[in-house]
């Protein structure tokens, strides 16, 4: 479907594009975590969209094959009107991945959104994602060996937990997404919680 901004009109940069539309933009992307499986060493694909505006991250589906009625399935769940990561938005961002359908793409223009095809090898236009992945892969799942999908699931969704509630981004002004609300403003004895084994850890204040 359509082309980038800075394709479309080249009086639009990208940066003044992503500046104008900002709080309706979400961004896409997938990465590949290997897995160890009663078939031998497997990788899967992790699909993930990110809202640019709050930073905040919904991992979309975990598989080791991806195909279309797994897309069709998640573009039912992101377009859904009331919990879809896409529901009041009108941008999406994404490259140029097979699995972007133009069945996909039309479906996501008639529920008010427009697709933003990045052109090819340019993670550089991509950068809130690019850097969703170098966190949760150096944070987290590099430093993993995992045996079966469950245990990748695990990890992804502790992540997912800590991204938003326990750790800070300096983006937001080095605020905590999703803040505890418990948490805000103690003044009490400081406490850790632990994830994954003390890989992800968080301190915070106890309720004076």
């Amino acid at each position: 479907m359509g082309e980038p901004a800075p394709e479309r009109n080249r009086k639009t940069t990208w940066k003044e594009f992503l500046e104008r539309h900002w709080e309706l933009i979400v961004a896409t992307d997938f990465f590949t975590v290997e897995v160890w499986t009663r078939r031998g060493l497997q990788r899967f694909m992790v699909l993930f969209f990110i809202d640019l505006a709050t930073r905040k991250v919904e991992i979309a589906g975990i598989a080791p094959v991806v195909n279309g009625l797994w897309m069709n399935q998640v573009e039912r769940n992101i377009t859904d009107a009331v919990d879809g990561v896409l529901a009041g938005k009108r941008y999406l961002i994404h490259d140029r991945d097979p699995m972007f359908t133009a069945e996909i793409l039309q479906t996501l223009e008639s529920a008010g959104v427009k697709s933003v095809k990045l052109p090819p090898r340019s993670p550089n236009l991509n950068a809130h994602a690019e850097r969703f992945v170098r966190s949760i892969k150096e944070s987290c799942l590099d430093r993993m060996i995992f045996f079966g999908e469950a245990s990748l699931r695990t990890a992804v969704q502790n992540f997912a937990e800590h991204y938003h509630a326990e750790r800070n981004h300096q983006g937001p002004r080095n605020r905590i997404i999703c803040p505890e609300a418990g948490h805000l403003g103690a003044s009490g004895a400081i406490r850790r919680r632990q994830r994954l084994g003390g890989m992800l850890n968080y301190y915070y204040r106890d309720a004076a």
